[in-house]
């Protein structure tokens, strides 16, 4: 697997040129072969006509003796200024074509190379699969799409509040937030577009107040389908021009159900998340649901497969229960990595150490999935940790032995971007993970 993906990465400026450049050859051959027959019966003696009267014309110039030489220099610097000639002028037409099919660009020659090569380099990289929800799975989705345009985000649909929520009871619809997020942040769209998409009703009253713009634009979709979900995302991908693909885990609608430390079940996540209790056990309901196919099969297709960063139990194991995922990623070929959270989340990992996230995942997935598991080791500032401490969160401690122990891959580093928030940066995760790849 490794070596065919470095062997696409080498390929890569020349996919897809290889077929139309030996169709290019052949036709270039065919019609050298064309002229050589036509040559002798009407081109020779169009060119006879012309070199004598191109004679007699230099003669008058240079006299008979040096007629030769000047018809060799002369041959030179024809052949110099069409070559020249030819050469401005396809860049020129290329230019404008370019231009028009790309308003906002600059168009220039080295712009065209440089986003042609780009463009190859993306569409022939890994085929990465990323699970997962919330801000965590976006974060890492940003980074992902610098190393590759063939990216499946498999989206948890549990998110039972805010404007999906509301969507999800109003139109019966899977919840479309945080496959918003992902598309978003896989777009290639102008930045305005973007912006739409992500745009909340902070100020509206009413039935808009609290929705997303992007919710909505993707319920209305839905809505002009017939309520096909599926079709709705595809259009959505190709209005925001994404890098790959968002799928979501299952069309199904359901729901989170957790078993609580002190013996009681709590319904829904968001009711999960507020109950301010050590989360024994975490279930979808229904628990027979089917699995997306196309989630499906790009697993079975995959190069590298990573879950997490995120909610661990609202956001990284709900995924993997529903039935046939966790099962397609123990029997893939891939490299299986866990990005384990930065930051301990208030009513889903308090306290938590790196070693517990995993453990929280295998006493609710009854099959081994991941291979490595990526632990941050950097240290936010003591400002923003005092900050953090108030309202709950820690620094997830980085127990990579204990992690050894359990038979996995530690792969320990500064993986943090510290800005307004705490994060994972994307694109350190994202150079790290290709360094498996690449191994």
């Amino acid at each position: 697997m490794t070596n065919k993906y470095r062997l696409r990465r080498i390929l890569a400026p020349t996919a897809g040129l290889r077929g139309p450049a030996l169709l290019a050859i052949l036709g270039l051959t065919m019609l050298a072969f064309g002229l050589g027959l036509s040559f002798f019966k009407f081109l020779k003696p169009l060119f006879e006509s012309f070199a004598g009267k191109w004679n007699t014309f230099i003669e008058k110039w240079v006299g008979t003796a040096n007629i030769d030489a000047t018809n060799h220099l002369a041959g030179g610097a024809f052949l110099f200024l069409g070559a020249y000639l030819t050469f401005v002028g396809t860049r020129t037409v290329l230019r404008r074509l370019y231009a028009a099919l790309n308003p906002s660009s600059n168009a220039t020659s080295r712009g065209m190379v440089n986003v042609f090569v780009r463009r190859q380099q993306l569409a022939t990289g890994p085929r990465i699969v990323a699970l997962g929800g919330g801000t965590g799975l976006s974060t890492l989705l940003r980074g992902l799409k610098q190393h590759s345009s063939n990216i499946t985000a498999i989206v948890t649909v549990t998110d039972d509040g805010g404007s999906s929520g509301r969507l999800v009871q109003e139109m019966g619809m899977i919840p479309p937030g945080d496959i918003r997020n992902c598309l978003v942040a896989l777009a290639d769209a102008e930045k305005l577009m973007t912006d739409l998409f992500q745009h909340r009703f902070k100020q509206a009253r009413g039935s808009l107040a609290g929705h997303s713009l992007g919710n909505l634009l993707i319920a209305g979709l839905v809505e002009q389908t017939g309520g096909d979900f599926d079709q709705a995302l595809t259009i959505a991908s190709e209005v925001l021009n994404i890098r790959g693909r968002v799928v979501p885990s299952t069309m199904a609608q359901i729901r989170l159900r957790a078993l609580m430390e002190d013996g009681s079940e709590v319904c829904g996540e968001t009711k999960i998340v507020q109950a301010n209790q050590r989360i024994r056990r975490i279930f979808i309901d229904p628990d027979d649901c089917e699995a997306f196919p196309e989630a499906l099969s790009a697993i079975r297709e995959a190069d590298l497969i990573v879950s997490g960063p995120g909610s661990v139990y609202t956001s990284v194991i709900p995924n993997l229960l529903v039935p046939g995922i966790a099962d397609a990623i123990r029997e893939s070929h891939a490299i299986r990595a866990y990005i384990c959270n930065v930051m301990t989340q208030p009513g889903e990992s308090d306290s938590f150490t790196a070693a517990e996230h995993v453990a929280a995942i295998n006493a609710n997935v009854p099959t081994k999935i991941f291979d490595y598991v990526f632990v941050n080791t950097g240290l936010p500032t003591e400002s923003t940790i005092l900050k953090y401490r108030d309202s709950g969160q820690f620094v997830v401690e980085p127990d990579t032995e204990r992690i050894k122990a359990m038979g996995l891959r530690a792969v320990a580093g500064n993986f943090m971007n510290e800005s307004d928030y705490v994060r994972h940066d994307p694109l350190k995760v994202a150079a790290r993970l290709m360094d498996l790849i690449s191994r």
